[in-house]
């Protein structure tokens, strides 16, 4: 089941299928096994082939961090929610807060 455009136009079912099938691709290129996976990520294999076949649609964010932890994938993670950038006007307070110089009593 391949679905075609964007992830934001998607219902979160088809979410979870496209990311079952990314996972599984994933899996794949890194040479696991489902079995390889389960053993590593604690997962039951039974919840990996529903997972990848978009059987699953109730997968917890823990068991997905599993997942991906299993596959070393977890850099992927900062992607999901980066860091919010700091502001220009809070960057300018942070700096306007710096020391200067250091200066010795004579």
């Amino acid at each position: 089941m391949k679905h075609e455009g964007s992830i934001s136009n998607m219902v979160t079912s088809e979410i979870v299928a496209t990311l079952g099938e990314r996972f599984k691709d994933y899996r794949i290129a890194c040479d696991m096994t489902q079995k390889e996976v389960s053993d590593k990520s604690g997962v039951s294999v039974i919840t990996i082939r529903k997972f990848e076949n978009g059987q699953l649609y109730n997968l917890t964010l823990a068991t997905f961090i599993a997942l991906l932890k299993a596959i070393d994938f977890t850099q992927g993670l900062d992607e999901v929610l980066p860091e919010i950038p700091v502001s220009p006007y809070e960057l300018l307070k942070i700096q306007q807060g710096k020391r200067k110089r250091v200066r010795h009593a004579k």
